[in-house]
């Protein structure tokens, strides 16, 4: 049975952007009832795709990433600080007298990376462990960073409840995380069969379903036209830097390696646009909200092709260790 599951886990993993296609245009154009849109629902997704990813790694590879802050440190510069300069130059020069909309541009370039960015690291063969220190790192330092942003963008900060934040992190990120790996470690590597089996592929199916329930709580919020789909090509051009900024300065690393050029893109790439969301309609204008409530559009499809990307031009030898080694595994465990 769990040899079946792995097969169409890894048959799902690689067209992971029509599973997104697919929960976009649900979520777009059915209502859904109303306990689906519940924030605590979505939670209970991220709290579970975190805690199946994290049945792969070990404490030790914790270790191994936190003795070497160097590279977490780097993809927090390029994120808080590049990509600020980048959605800066674009607002200009698409919308040189639109300041709410330029501030929408920068909100959504400096707030927190994605949970999502784990998930998808870990489908596409990066670094996950990398990609979850990186992320905790990013919301823990969120109280410093998002506050020094307002006051040079603003001139001002802003009061924002960065401790629902941490909190909603730790929930969602550290304690599954921690979990995974101590279940991991205890029996000694043997559910990792479990994440790339049943684990991987119901992982997936929520994945589709916080796309879903984003793209149904966005959905009222646009009114279709043509400066909405200018606005929406220029979200798709700022997206498309974040990736292309973690994939080239990954040459600038020592030990280039596939799985942490992967973390890099997916890292820099994504962005926590729920909290973005949040974080813009309470303290600004609509109209700075749009572009970061449209950056969702574009946020998990992006995600999705660049993983389709990656797993097909994986080496022959990855593939080939991933279509073989869960199915020996199983069948010789059971």
């Amino acid at each position: 049975m769990l040899n079946s599951f792995a097969v169409l886990n890894r048959w799902l993993g690689k067209r992971m952007f029509f599973v997104t296609l697919i929960a976009l245009l649900t979520g777009f154009n059915f209502n859904l009832p109303h306990f689906l849109l519940s924030q605590n629902v979505t939670l209970f997704c991220f709290i579970y795709l975190t805690f199946v990813t994290s049945l792969d790694i070990h404490f030790k590879d914790l270790l191994r990433i936190i003795k070497r802050p160097i590279l977490p440190i780097g993809m927090l510069i390029l994120i808080h600080a590049v990509m600020p300069i980048i959605a800066g130059g674009i607002g200009f020069l698409f919308y040189p007298q639109d300041f709410y909309t330029r501030l929408g541009f920068l909100i959504s370039s400096v707030i927190p990376i994605g949970l999502t960015s784990i998930v998808w690291t870990g489908i596409a063969g990066g670094d996950v462990v990398l990609a979850l220190v990186v992320v905790m790192l990013d919301t823990l330092l969120s109280p410093l960073i998002l506050p020094a942003f307002f006051s040079v963008v603003l001139g001002q900060s802003i009061d924002v409840n960065y401790s629902q934040m941490i909190l909603e992190l730790i929930m969602m990120v550290a304690l599954p995380s921690l979990a995974g790996m101590a279940l991991n470690d205890l029996s000694k590597g043997k559910v990792d069969k479990f994440s790339q089996s049943l684990g991987g592929l119901t992982a997936k199916i929520g994945v589709f379903f916080i796309i879903l329930v984003n793209a149904a709580l966005i959905s009222p919020k646009i009114v279709w036209g043509i400066s909405i789909l200018i606005l929406l090509g220029v979200i798709l051009l700022l997206m498309l830097c974040g990736y292309l900024v973690g994939y080239l300065a990954s040459f600038a690393l020592r030990n280039r390696t596939r799985p942490t050029v992967l973390t890099m893109i997916f890292n820099v790439g994504m962005r926590n646009i729920n909290f973005g969301f949040v974080l813009a309609m309470t303290y600004f204008p609509v109209a700075v909200a749009i572009p970061v409530t449209l950056a969702s559009v574009f946020n998990q499809p992006l995600a999705s092709i660049f993983t389709w990307f990656a797993l097909r031009n994986a080496p022959k030898e990855q593939n080939l260790i991933q279509s073989t080694q869960v199915e020996k595994e199983i069948s010789t465990k059971y």
